[in-house]
């Protein structure tokens, strides 16, 4: 068996003994689902009393004593009406029956006196189950089946592993996770905020923020420039003729915010930046000669998320999508597709991302378009990967009905894996807008459209970049790069000076003046996670230069402040991290 798989098995087995553990202790629960997650399982639980945290232990406790009885994981197959009579009692297990379709195998599990309406597998016995290699994590509440009319159930999650080393090395992976927490970082760092009673999923950057939004859109707006790219800008709201022909109107109204009714119109908020583009497209007749158009906007959009699915900077209501949508011909798209996905690595590494994996998602039954399209599309990113020699995965029939894409996912520095640029054919929005162009023949013909968005967005991005870096940015991103510290206010004077010319440098330096003793103010600094402060006493007045404490710690005295300022401008240019 895969090991993905065994632990998915293992963890599944847990949930059974921690519903039974449930269930000896609170006679008279309502059992509903519990699957194996990642990283763990969960069960939910209708139960005759509210559970606080306290109940974990006691929970837990019972869970152990049932693993060293040794007991067998049995299955058996059963007639429905075998099943609506063992399940009686159990509201949510007979609603789970009713779905299970005509024909299909009922399967019952039992471990002691706990009986589960379920396909399986599991382990054996719990034998193969470790009492030092689980922990309950917490309780939630979650709606039955998802929705919000349904009864809201208790949820209990958990962890479970091999042995107690997974374990111990999962919660200590756990514990790094709650370090770099964007939400905590950017209270810390001064970086953002977000205020519930004003709008839910809005975002507020802060001045040390805004100045790392302002350093990513400055480069941004250089790289696409110097790669060919025109910048657009679009406007807030459109008409409702705009999204019924794009089709939002039809197949996302849901995550649109409600209509806004003005001089007898309905006009929307923007959830997509694309039809906006399509209008300058088609304000003027195209010929061949004049594409490809490269046009990328960083524009803001809104998309009615659900109170309960939004997390911090990761998943919010108001965004900035760093857009672009190419237009080209068919002879141009190959070529187009491969410097697209070029100019994405390029900038995903600049961002200090280095390891990267492609996923390529092809036509799915329901689709909109040519079926040659497609092919040729579809084998234009293929080729794209494996000519930059990205290891990749396919998602079969996973693609967009309107066509198929690239998804990039980068792995942060604890490991995780998150979804930020996309690489996305349009098979559809062309049709619906009747775009063309005039060939060299004199017929008119249809544009490949090419969604691509490189950040993804620069809020989620944001938040990605705060938890990969744990909010020590490179000097180049870091709000502050340099705090300058006088050892007493007898140098004061200087220290304006050496501020002023780090300034006059294009640096962004300040220094600290406050009465604090010299190792506090080091210490605010660093808690700051300010790349360089400067320390300056009698010697560095004297000799016209610094001492500096790196944010690493390393340290180094009396150097000459140019040679200190080539070094730093040095490090922005390059980008790079502080060694």
């Amino acid at each position: 068996m895969h090991e993905h798989d065994r632990l998915d098995t293992l963890r599944h087995s847990m949930a059974h003994v921690m519903a039974e553990a449930v269930l000896e202790l609170f006679p008279g629960t309502q059992i509903a689902i519990g699957p194996a997650i990642e990283n763990g399982f969960y069960y939910d639980f209708d139960l005759p009393r509210p559970l606080v945290n306290e109940d974990l232990e006691t929970i837990t406790e019972k869970m152990k004593a049932i693993i060293v009885r040794n007991l067998a994981f049995e299955r058996k197959v059963i007639t429905r009406s075998e099943a609506r009579e063992l399940f009686k009692d159990q509201v949510y297990k007979l609603e789970l029956l009713d779905a299970i379709e005509e024909g299909e195998e009922v399967s019952i599990y039992s471990l002691g006196e706990f009986t589960d309406l379920c396909r399986g597998p599991h382990v054996e016995s719990t034998k193969e189950l470790r009492s030092d290699a689980f922990k309950l994590m917490n309780i939630a509440g979650a709606y039955w089946r998802g929705k919000e009319t349904n009864p809201m159930l208790t949820r209990i999650y958990g962890t479970a592993w091999s042995n107690a080393k997974e374990l111990r090395l999962y919660m200590q992976h756990l514990e790094d996770v709650e370090k770099r927490d964007h939400r905590k970082l950017g209270r810390d760092l001064d970086l953002f905020s977000l205020h519930e009673e004003a709008g839910p999923g809005l975002v507020y950057w802060h001045p040390n923020g805004a100045r790392i939004r302002q350093e990513i859109e400055n480069f941004w707006r250089a790289e696409h420039y110097a790669n060919g790219y025109e910048m657009v800008y679009t406007p807030h709201i459109g008409k409702s003729w705009l999204w019924e022909t794009s089709g939002h109107l039809g197949f996302y109204k849901e995550g649109m915010y409600p209509s806004m009714e003005m001089d007898n119109a309905d006009y929307y908020i923007k959830p997509m930046n694309c039809p906006f583009h399509i209008m300058i497209y088609n304000n003027s007749k195209r010929s061949y000669r004049d594409l490809p158009f490269r046009w990328a906007e960083l524009g803001t959009v809104y998309r009615y998320e659900k109170a309960g699915t939004m997390h911090g900077l990761l998943r919010v209501r108001g965004f900035t999508q760093d857009d672009a949508h190419l237009f080209v011909t068919p002879d141009q798209m190959e070529e187009e597709i491969a410097e697209v996905l070029r100019f994405s690595l390029y900038m995903l590494k600049s961002f200090g991302f280095s390891d990267i994996a492609a996923y390529l998602s092809t036509r799915p039954e329901k689709a909109v378009g040519d079926p040659k399209r497609w092919d040729d599309a579809t084998e234009a990113l293929r080729r794209a990967i494996e000519k930059e020699g990205l290891s990749y995965e396919v998602d079969e029939g996973g693609g967009a009905f309107y066509g198929p894409k690239i998804d990039l996912k980068i792995k942060d520095a604890i490991g995780r894996e998150w979804q930020l640029s996309t690489v996305q054919f349009d098979f559809n929005e062309p049709e619906r807008f009747d775009m063309t162009f005039v060939d060299r023949d004199g017929t008119e013909k249809r544009p490949y459209m090419i969604h691509r968005a490189l950040l993804g967005s620069l809020e989620r991005f944001f938040g990605v970049l705060i938890e990969h870096y744990a909010g020590a940015f490179p000097p180049w991103l870091a709000p502050e790069q340099i705090k300058v510290i006088p050892v007493s206010d007898a140098y004061d004077e200087y220290a304006r000076s050496v501020v002023s010319e780090l300034k006059k440098a294009g640096l962004r330096a300040s220094g600290d003046y406050s009465d604090n003793r010299m190792n506090a103010k080091i210490r605010t600094a660093q808690n700051l996670k300010i790349p360089y402060m400067v320390i300056l006493g009698e010697r560095e007045k004297e000799s016209n230069g610094v001492s500096v404490r790196y944010r690493t710690g390393r340290q180094e005295n009396s150097i000459a402040l140019g040679s200190f300022i080539k070094q730093v401008q040095a490090t922005v240019a390059a980008k790079a991290q502080l060694s």
